[in-house]
């Protein structure tokens, strides 16, 4: 199956893989790019979307993986909290170079190198969530909390 997916695609395959998760990839017809999109392509609540954020620390310049419930708006203020230094929302040249995809397909796994990652305690009321996998038209199913150990993030509120 892997080599019938985008690039992009199969590096979030492999990477599911060596961190010994189901990869479990759905290519989709319709887009994704959107939590509503994905949501309604999938079969699925918003809330079970997880949204890929990134973001940059003011003080660090390193960036942070905000990983949002698709039904939240992140709050930059709690993010920053989480993080523990003020934040920004960089340029999609600047996400692109840290994570490897374009905005629209940003999956929580699969980066050139590790990234301080966050995320909405929201996301753990489903059983199952969804998660871009490379590009506009692919997610994976993912259980919470698999996901949070596979990327060790760390779990909080990130939205109001």
């Amino acid at each position: 199956m892997s080599a019938d997916l985008p690039r992009s695609t199969r590096r979030v395959h492999d990477a599911l893989v060596a961190l010994g998760l189901p990869a479990d990839i759905h290519p989709m017809a319709d887009s994704t790019r959107t939590a509503p999109e994905a949501a309604a392509a999938v079969g699925c609540e918003v809330g079970a979307i997880v949204k890929s954020l990134v973001m940059r620390g003011v003080t660090s310049g390193e960036p942070i993986l905000a990983l949002v419930s698709g039904s939240n708006r992140a709050n930059l203020e709690l993010v920053s909290a989480a993080v523990g230094e003020p934040i920004e929302r960089p340029d999609a040249a600047y996400v692109r170079e840290v994570t490897g995809y374009s905005i629209g397909g940003i999956p929580p796994v699969g980066h050139p190198a590790p990234v301080r990652t966050v995320l909405d305690e929201d996301l753990l009321r489903y059983e199952t969530v969804w998660a871009a996998a490379g590009n506009p038209h692919a997610v994976f199913p993912i259980a919470p909390a698999a996901l949070v150990s596979a990327v060790g993030a760390t779990v909080t509120r990130l939205a109001e």
